[in-house]
């Protein structure tokens, strides 16, 4: 039978006013409606008959109560961009802005087409069963520091969670399901960046929670990650401190998941990674007896030669593993083309005289050899009470130049960052990956193998080793805990995470534009950094939140053996493939741009 032109219009117009009357309705009444062509259909975009109406988005701002906007890109004086588009907590409070500007020859920083300014999980269901319907390119954003560019797609649909940003601390709570004995956590919006938990947990109740390092990451897509914090090693990855989560899933249902109830859920937001598995609104966390000290080691040492850059690099890694490879350090050394060694190290639950103490012996062997090293930065170690480690009156005090204050209009009084991390504030990335280096490349049978390789990668770039990255040398308890999450198990056996990675300056829309031949000639470099540092570890896997975008075998390198299980759980809960992320679960059904279905397992 032909069907007239103006048959189908007048069809696809009585869909769009459906669907805006389906939103008022209860969750489960909506699905049969709507999922039959979405099943099978890719997305559309703005422009397209299918696009949904002014009336469609209208009544989508209705029943969310007018938090339903067009996303711009703000637009700023020359003289007022160089400062905001370097304030992260500034790049956090745009819609249409992301942490970091791009990655060059992958992706680029673009708005949505619109967003919800979600309020509670009813806002992000209503929002997940529109962009179900009409068939929308759905992202979500909660603190934004995404290198894949996660919370970023063109003519999408975005979910932003930033205004979900409760902290609520708890004495005595039992996970949804659970008989066992009530426990200390905290709960979180998932909008709520790990700064302002940490002042709620640590500077104002004296417990600690493990988190992330940045203090304008989010808590939800760390968890989701899996997640450092510069404790690591002492408390394990902080998804395994997650104890429940609540979710809104691709059927638009609000979860409230634990260990005891829908168990692959929970196990899967444990390191199977952000905007796959649904949106998460709440999280909530156990947290910790706080130690009486947090403390943080600074030094740098320029060699005079390659060999003498060998030598320091063996006798650190000979000191490391006999007085630093514990449950009390943590962060990074950087080795560089140049033939320094850059110490960068945080510890907790020692003394400033113990910690000294665990550096003498690499402090008496550079100052055996003057005419070989030279110290660029004195040898500094400092302790300070744990309670005020992410006390901003304290550093402003005493340490002013450890941290850059967020001053922007409308930030709040207690946000800064650490000075260091400025630089990643609307980068574009040029190269970053990153590889587990196993324990065992520190015993002395492959030290030296270790050794050739960390040396070898650094005459093409420096090479940095966070050794919080890796839990060998934790607590049992934490590796345990650790071991019950989606992250690679490789992460268990690793004494750190080498990262190799270079960025260029601010690069968003209209602004600037990257050289392209420089950033190319840095990524080949990167590329054979790691070349080299692999040949001792050549089955290494990497972190699914700091690895190479162009990854061919990313599902092994993020999730070795778990990849089926989290492959299983992603067609239960995700079935029509509504949640895509780059190299995400499920995301070989999906062009690169999340726009076009196409066969699953297909790459």
């Amino acid at each position: 039978m032909t069907r007239r032109p103006d048959e189908d219009h007048s069809n696809a117009m009585q869909r769009r006013h459906l669907v805006s009357a389906l939103l008022a309705l209860p969750l489960a009444a909506v699905l049969p409606t709507v999922t039959a062509r979405a099943a099978t259909a890719g997305r559309v975009r703005p422009g397209t008959a299918a696009w949904p109406s002014s009336a469609d988005w209208d009544g989508l701002n209705r029943a969310i109560e007018n938090r339903l906007e067009a996303v711009t890109v703000p637009k700023l004086e020359p003289a007022a961009a160089k400062a905001l588009l370097s304030n992260p907590f500034y790049l956090g409070d745009q819609p249409g802005l992301t942490q970091m500007s791009g990655w060059v020859d992958a992706w680029k920083s673009a708005p949505s087409a619109y967003v919800v300014k979600a309020k509670d999980a009813a806002d992000v269901s209503k929002a997940v069963l529109f962009a179900h319907a009409h068939r929308l390119r759905l992202v979500v954003k909660g603190g934004g520091h995404s290198y894949f560019g996660g919370s970023n797609a063109p003519d999408s649909l975005l979910v932003w969670t930033r205004g979900m940003d409760a902290v609520t601390l708890h004495d005595a709570f039992v996970p949804a399901g659970s008989t066992a004995a009530p426990i200390q956590a905290v709960s979180v919006g998932a909008g709520c960046l790990w700064l302002r938990v940490y002042q709620a947990v640590t500077t104002e109740a004296g417990r600690y929670v493990q988190g992330g390092g940045c203090t304008t990451v989010g808590v939800a897509g760390l968890v989701q990650g899996g997640g450092f914090g510069s404790f690591s090693k002492t408390y394990g990855l902080a998804a395994a401190s997650l104890l429940e989560a609540e979710i809104v899933t691709a059927d638009g249902v609000v979860r409230t998941v634990s260990a005891h109830r829908e168990p692959d859920l929970f196990w899967a937001l444990k390191g199977g990674g952000g905007g796959t598995f649904g949106v998460v609104t709440r999280l909530t966390l156990r947290t910790h007896d706080l130690p009486r000290n947090f403390g943080a080691v600074r030094w740098s040492i320029q060699a005079a030669s390659d060999t003498a850059f060998r030598d320091l690099l063996a006798r650190f890694l000979t000191e490391y593993e006999s007085n630093l490879f514990n449950p009390h350090w943590g962060e990074q050394v950087r080795a560089t083309s140049d033939n320094r060694l850059s110490v960068q190290m945080v510890f907790q639950g020692l003394s400033q005289e113990a910690a000294e103490a665990a550096w003498r012996g690499l402090a008496e062997f550079v100052a055996s050899r003057p005419a070989d090293y030279q110290v660029v930065e004195p040898f500094q170690a400092v302790a300070v009470p744990a309670r005020h480690f992410w006390d901003k009156a304290f550093f402003v005090k005493y340490a002013p130049d450890a941290i850059a204050s967020a001053d922007q209009l409308g930030a709040r009084p207690g946000d800064y960052w650490w000075a260091g991390d400025g630089e990643q504030a609307g980068a574009i990335w040029h190269g970053y990956d990153s590889a587990w280096l196993p324990a065992t490349l520190l015993k002395a049978d492959r030290r030296a193998e270790l050794v050739d390789a960390w040396f070898a990668a650094t005459r093409h770039w420096s090479v940095a080793f966070h050794f919080n990255k890796g839990l060998a040398g934790a607590p049992a308890s934490a590796i345990a805990a650790s071991r019950d999450t989606a992250m690679n198990p490789q992460v268990l056996d690793a004494f750190a995470l080498a990262i190799i990675a270079g960025e260029g300056p601010c690069a968003f829309t209209d602004l600037s534009e990257p050289d392209l031949r420089e950033a190319r000639d840095h990524a080949t470099r990167i590329r054979a950094a790691m070349d080299a540092l692999r040949r001792s570890a050549p089955a290494a896997g990497s972190y699914l939140s700091e690895c190479d975008y162009f990854t061919a075998d990313w599902r092994r390198a993020s999730w070795g053996d778990h990849w089926r299980r989290l492959d299983a759980i992603k067609r239960r809960y995700d079935p029509r493939g509504l949640f895509v992320v780059h190299h995400g679960v499920g995301s070989e059904a999906w062009s690169p741009d999340g726009f076009t279905r196409r066969a699953r397992g297909a790459i």
